[in-house]
């Protein structure tokens, strides 16, 4: 198995790509501390994973808070005794607004969730990888953190931010045998659209030319084979980059 004896932690696990990384994960062989806002649904997945023969617990988790964020991290170490890998999966959309219709409220609570929870969740991380020089960050960014087409201005420029970071820690980190790297997935059946509200139509209505084109929508299990590859040995190489996994859509914007 590519991960026997790993702990992994994944945010925003409860559903979407996070379940599908979580199941994956485990059935590698690590034990998943399975991390949400949706307690029932992590619950859920948690004892899906121990009626495979999983190893995995659950926890409520804001990603927003760093006193959470905290437990999150404690709760892998406690539970587990060790964190090796960090999924920085959880994350919200915008409603499609361009810079003119985008109000201060908005663009805060797309950068807490999208962006500030994968520099806080890192930084709480890298102290055990540290001291053992040895630990993997997989970040979900998105085909909107590589152009400007495929979102509005807050989950754009947030998820930019987050290919920032990616890179930033993979250099930084790169003599301590820590990887970090990031996954841009394109349309994806999940239900980060329940978090869509207030849609700009002007904004959606520019992002139609770039949807007209998209090859086809991905399935969350797509993308966690991408995060197993990028968290287990096959990825040892491979640091401070993105893997774009969209069918090709970014090719074309």
């Amino acid at each position: 198995m590519k991960l026997d004896q790993k702990v992994a932690v994944v945010t925003g696990a409860a559903s979407g790509m996070g379940e599908a990384i979580a199941k994956l994960y485990a059935q590698e062989g690590a034990s998943v501390v399975v991390a949400d806002l949706n307690e029932e649904g992590a619950n859920a997945v948690t004892a899906s994973i121990k009626e495979q023969g999983g190893q995995a617990v659950a926890v409520k988790v804001n990603v927003a808070e760093q006193d959470d964020v905290n437990t999150m991290i404690a709760t892998a170490v406690d539970t587990f005794g060790s964190i090796d890998i960090l999924v920085n999966n959880a994350g919200i959309m915008d409603g499609f607004e361009p810079a003119g219709e985008i109000t201060d409220e908005k663009w805060d609570l797309l950068f807490e969730v999208n962006t500030k929870s994968v520099m806080r969740a890192t930084r709480k991380a890298l102290p055990y990888f540290l001291e053992k020089e040895a630990g993997v960050i997989v970040n979900i960014a998105s085909s909107g953190g590589l152009n400007g087409a495929h979102a509005g201005v807050s989950y754009t420029a947030s998820k930019h931010a987050v290919v920032g970071i990616t890179k930033n820690t993979g250099y930084m980190y790169a003599d301590k045998g820590i990887r970090c790297n990031a996954i841009a997935p394109g349309g994806v059946q999940t239900n980060i659209a329940s978090s869509l509200n207030n849609v700009s139509e002007f904004g959606s209505g520019r992002l139609q030319a770039a949807r007209s084109v998209m090859p086809r929508v991905g399935q969350a299990d797509e993308i966690a084979k991408v995060a197993l590859f990028l968290a287990s040995d096959d990825a040892s190489f491979v640091n401070g980059t993105v893997v774009t996994a969209d069918a090709g859509w970014t090719s074309a914007f």
